[in-house]
């Protein structure tokens, strides 16, 4: 596995220092999703924030992605083969109830849907298609606050939206 941000003081190819996180945050994240072209689209965003993350197709390859470093946050596709991202996130919860933040991303938005993201142990939401802006908010935010409601479709485990 990979460094997941760029040297201090080092931006990212083609980054701005005014949009480029990594340097004064790092993080070490893992995108899970399945579709190729997502996955491009979603590193290529982090790499405009100043961030590297490791990728996985599936909830079995996040497990062993975990099993091998630890990660500060997850992006986490719900619906992927094999295990999906709710059974992958309880999973993951039954040894880690804290830290990954997980933050689901998925097309789907209906009513319940959140709630079933929360009761699987996730920390937080955002709907496909991402945008710069929301994923950049969610990644500031302070990791052990993910979660707590910043406007960007987020919320607390602990019951419903903040």
């Amino acid at each position: 596995m990979e460094a997941l941000s760029p040297p201090p003081g080092e931006l990212a190819k083609g980054s701005k220092s005014s949009i480029s996180m990594g340097p004064q945050r790092p993080l070490r994240i893992l995108v899970a999703e399945d579709n190729i072209i997502n996955q491009k689209v979603i590193k290529k965003m982090l790499h405009k924030l100043g961030y590297r993350a490791d990728v996985a197709a599936n909830g079995l390859e996040v497990l062993v992605a975990l099993d091998r470093q630890d990660y500060d946050v997850i992006l986490m596709d719900i619906q992927m083969p094999e295990m999906d991202g709710l059974d992958a996130a309880r999973k993951i919860r039954e040894t880690r109830p804290t830290l990954p933040k997980i933050i689901a991303i998925t097309a789907f938005a209906m009513e319940g849907d959140k709630e079933k993201c929360i009761d699987s142990g996730m920390d937080g939401y955002i709907s496909k298609p991402v945008n710069l802006e929301e994923l950049r908010a969610i990644l500031r935010s302070d990791v052990s606050a993910i979660g707590k409601n910043d406007g960007i479709g987020s919320w607390s485990r602990g019951g419903g939206q903040n």
